[in-house]
């Protein structure tokens, strides 16, 4: 799947229409991937990054109070000006002399987005999401997955030597001597390794219903014989909540291990080194340069991101709703948007009659299915209106750009723990409209399409049907799709947690998930194995986006499969460096991209009659083999 020599559209559609192109393609210095989706993203930060400088230089007037803070502070990135204010916040950490210190500072930390052995969030209650409930779980490990930690792996090795270098290098540009810099950074990764066995893996994590494990609030008490658990969730939201919800039940059954006297001097490193690594590169120029060693390492590339560059990003993270709903506004027009909610409509009829047609559910299941595709709320470009939390991003120009960051940043913190008590909010995005992506929300059962993913290839309004439905129309048919994936069958058509099948259904319905587990699982892939159960959810909605949007396409007039496929291929469009592929083949839950395109056009039948795949093409793959669950 690696190679990129010619070949036919009959033994490799991915080759066939992208090979040539992977020939040629250079991947930048600054980014570790180029293709579809990450051009497009080049072109949409082009475009941001024009504007913010036509604010700056005042080209352009700033209409909007928000996009006026936003670009103050894209005016402060692009100067950096040096500081070594962030050691005041470092010594919070390292003036702590036991775990009453801790304790009495957990509010602070957590409201200040410090770095913790615990991570403690509000969101709506999977069962009900008319109430809030309080989630709990535990620490991150420093590299991206437990198989770097792996004896024989030698990228591992290379990362965590780079990571430690890294932070002794930045403790020692602030001031902290050697010995110090030295016992903190070995007693931080002494912690990350006791972390190891304990924590989920990306696997378990992409189990949504099994992130649901609510305990009493006294029970989760006695969860801790060090840390004051109770106090501290009282402190965040201003409550005593009946129960809190645990993502991590093996981290918390292990937390007095974790977490205790002994161990307190490791806990206290691993915060500060975490908290450096986090931050540095809002400190100045060479600590923004000292910490791309370490995410050139990961991430397998060689240039630092330019400074335009950096200053944009940082912007846009912190102020993306308000950047969203600007660049929607500018560059995605009313006669498209209304054109993609009418390809939307289209797209769930049509599910509804493949659900009409389905031969393995019962009438009861269906009509719970179908009441999901009613009920399930379509966004499309931006949203219409600006959070009110962006009223309290104010930038002040007499600080550096590390205090206003982390001043937003806790601003973000608190606006969280305070939903605690605000009632649920359906219309609230999850996604920027700069965003080149696409999701489906289970706990609100809504799908959104950002304005940024709404162009060549996957859309335009002058492209055929033929390309649009083979382009956004299978990623509008992957998202409808999610709501009948491994986790989005686990809820029902207002977002909440809760059986809607016979058990006869759902039983059926396991049965072809393994199937869909199976046929990715162990393929050799860059040197590697794909995990079928990690990537599953994603390929359930692939091969069922897909046949609902050839279906959906092949009632429209002047349809042509071939172009339909040829687009599906150029979707996938993607050259990487060998460190990405590692790490995403450990935590990302979609298939690689070769492989999403072939395998889950061998699942269609129309290919074959398109192309005219006999057995002895390598695309061809027996009728017993192929799938689709919807």
């Amino acid at each position: 799947m690696i190679s990129t020599e010619s070949t036919s559209l009959k033994d490799d559609l991915y080759l066939a229409v992208n090979g040539r192109w992977l020939r040629t393609a250079v991947i930048p210095g600054d980014y570790p991937r180029v293709g579809t989706f990450p051009n497009l993203f080049f072109d949409v930060e082009k475009n941001l990054r024009n504007d913010l400088n036509d604010f700056m230089s005042g080209n352009e007037t700033i209409q909007n109070k928000v996009i006026l803070q936003a670009v103050k502070l894209y005016d402060m990135a692009l100067g950096l000006r040096g500081s070594t204010v962030i050691k005041n916040d470092l010594e919070k950490i390292n003036n702590m002399h036991n775990l009453k210190d801790l304790n009495n500072k957990l509010k602070f930390y957590f409201k200040n987005d410090f770095p913790l052995p615990l991570i403690a969030e509000v969101h709506g209650n999977m069962k009900d999401n008319s109430q809030k409930a309080f989630y709990v779980a535990g620490a991150k490990l420093i590299l991206p997955d437990k198989s770097y930690y792996d004896a024989d792996n030698s990228t591992g090795k290379q990362l965590l030597r780079r990571y430690s270098q890294a932070a002794k290098d930045l403790l020692i540009k602030l001031g902290y001597n050697t010995t110090f810099t030295s016992q903190t950074v070995e007693l931080a990764l002494r912690f990350d390794r006791r972390l190891l066995p304990i924590v989920k893996s990306p696997k378990g994590w992409a189990d949504y219903p099994k992130i649901y494990n609510p305990i009493s609030f006294v029970d989760f008490g006695k969860k801790s014989n060090y840390i004051d658990l109770q106090s501290m969730t009282r402190s965040l939201i201003d409550d005593e909540p009946k129960q809190i919800i645990i993502g991590e039940p093996r981290y918390f059954n292990h937390l007095n291990e974790l977490i205790n006297d002994d161990t307190f001097d490791e806990v206290k490193a691993w915060m500060l080194v975490s908290f450096l690594m986090k931050n540095a590169d809002l400190i100045d120029e060479p600590s923004r340069q000292i910490i791309s060693q370490y995410r050139n390492e990961l991430l397998g590339i060689n240039g630092v991101e330019k400074r335009e560059k950096y200053a944009c990003r940082l912007t846009t993270s912190l102020f993306s709703e308000p950047i969203g709903i600007y660049y929607g506004k500018k560059y995605f027009g009313e006669d498209a948007k209304k054109n993609v909610h009418g390809m939307v409509k289209k797209i769930i009829n049509t599910y509804k009659k493949r659900l009409m047609k389905n031969e393995w559910l019962s009438e009861d299941t269906r009509k719970n299915a179908i009441l999901k595709l009613d009920k399930m709320v379509v966004k499309v470009g931006y949203p219409e209106k600006i959070d009110p939390l962006y009223d309290r991003f104010i930038i002040n120009n007499e600080e550096t750009l590390y205090e206003n960051v982390r001043r937003l940043r806790g601003i973000e913190v608190q606006n969280m723990f305070e939903q605690y008590h605000r009632p649920f909010d359906r219309s609230k995005w999850n996604m920027s409209g700069y965003e080149v992506n696409a999701s489906y929300n289970p706990s609100t059962n809504d799908i959104t399409f950002p304005a940024a993913i709404l162009q060549r290839p996957f859309y335009d309004l002058k492209q055929t049907v033929s390309q649009n439905y083979g382009g956004i129309g299978s990623v509008i048919a992957h998202e409808i799709s999610h709501a009948f994936d491994n986790n989005g069958a686990n809820f029902d058509e207002l977002g909440n947690m809760k059986n809607w099948w016979t058990q006869r259904d759902y039983k059926r319905f396991q049965s072809l998930t393994q199937k869909m587990i199976d046929q990715f699982d162990g393929i050799s892939y860059m040197g590697r194995k794909v995990n079928g159960a990690l990537v599953v959810n994603e390929n359930i909605a692939d091969v069922g986006g897909l046949a609902c949007a050839l279906e959906v396409a092949k009632s429209e007039p002047n349809f042509n499969c071939k172009v339909f496929f040829v687009n599906w291929a150029l979707n996938w469009r993607i050259k990487s460096t060998k460190q990405i592929n590692e790490m995403l083949l450990s935590v990302d839950v979609h298939s690689p991209a070769p492989l999403r395109c072939n395998i889950i056009a061998q699942d269609m039948d129309d290919l074959y009659k398109a192309f005219d795949i006999k057995k002895t093409d390598g695309m061809w793959l027996d009728k017993t083999q192929r799938l689709n669950i919807w």
